[in-house]
């Protein structure tokens, strides 16, 4: 039996570092897929005014679901934003979304040179939780979500770990960060529309 782990969350999160971390550890095959979707002739078009690329949805779905039939390793690990969205559920183990408060996510952003709108429109997303609520529609009861804010790496494998090998728990519901920037008088700074 497959145990397909997706690794989810909005961009900054940390999905890509964790994931591939995770697969080592698991010695597990590695799907990162805007790299997939590439590599397969799966991009529908470019949205320019969003800086982001168009996935051929179905088709993905199909090429995915065949290449982790195909796949002789037990452990599979997808990494990427719309992961719940397009790893067929059948193959789903575990469904992680990892959180970043939005404070430490916008410095990241930053860092990266993201442009304004494209900052602004994550940042949002994470704060009102589209990459958790998308993950609970498709995997319910299959879904944990990981507060990664100020964690190394190694620390959110490592609780990854202790879930997979039900040491752990896993949970949703554990981040806020709209009612924690309402505290902080800081609601308003970020949620730009």
């Amino acid at each position: 039996m497959k145990r397909v782990i997706l690794i989810t969350g909005t961009p900054c999160v940390g999905k890509t570092t964790t994931a591939k971390a995770l697969a080592t550890k698991l010695d597990a095959d590695y799907i990162n897929l805007t790299d997939y979707a590439k590599a397969n002739n799966l991009i529908q078009s470019q949205d320019k005014e969003r800086s982001t690329l168009v996935i051929k949805e179905e088709k993905m779905q199909q090429k995915l679901s065949e290449t982790i039939e195909a796949s002789i390793n037990p452990y599979i690990v997808v990494d990427g934003h719309y992961a719940s969205a397009i790893t067929p559920k059948q193959h789903v183990e575990k469904v992680f979304v990892l959180r970043r408060n939005p404070k430490e996510l916008k410095l990241l952003m930053e860092k990266r040179s993201y442009s304004d709108s494209k900052l602004w429109e994550n940042l949002q997303a994470e704060i009102i939780d589209v990459c958790l609520c998308e993950a609970v529609q498709v995997h319910a009861g299959k879904v944990c979500e990981l507060d990664v804010t100020g964690k190394p790496v190694e620390e959110v494998v490592s609780e990854i770990l202790d879930i997979l090998e039900k040491r752990k728990s896993c949970s949703v519901g554990l981040v806020d960060w709209m009612g924690s920037l309402e505290r902080e008088g800081m609601l308003d700074q970020y949620l730009k529309f």
